[in-house]
């Protein structure tokens, strides 16, 4: 039996950098990010559930900078996974397949990711900033 050359497959290096690589990784991560982010919730709704002790030490760490990075970036996966997921919807439904489209889907989900959490931030801030 003679052995047969088989071809390998590209590597990353052979690949160039495009946006479509881009999104498709933030919305994996994102999906990650929300799962660790619920349980986030969840530790906040056992300690609301256990007595105002532990809800106050809670709260003091979702006031702290470490506590609002990670809810900031909670609320910024949380858009990203949305935007991008009607993103795929409206491709499940056989729009925006063309590169062209699909680049500029893609920009819009991330850049509107970003512009909407910028938003509700505001809202936050507004309303209960300090």
């Amino acid at each position: 039996m003679a052995t047969r050359e088989r071809p390998l497959s590209p590597h990353l290096q052979i690949y160039t950098w495009q946006v479509q690589m881009q999104s498709s990784i933030y919305h994996r991560a994102t999906g990650i990010l929300l799962s660790v982010g619920a349980l986030v919730i969840t530790c906040g709704l056992v300690s609301l559930a256990a007595g105002p002790e532990r809800w106050e030490s809670f709260t003091k760490f979702a006031g702290s900078i470490p506590g609002l990075v990670v809810l900031c970036g909670f609320s910024w996966a949380l858009s990203y996974h949305l935007i991008n997921g009607i993103r795929h919807l409206l491709q499940d439904g056989g729009l925006g397949f063309r590169i062209p489209q699909f680049v500029r889907n893609s920009l819009i989900s991330m850049i509107g990711s970003v512009v909407l959490t910028a938003a509700v931030w505001g809202v936050i801030l507004a309303r209960w900033g300090h």
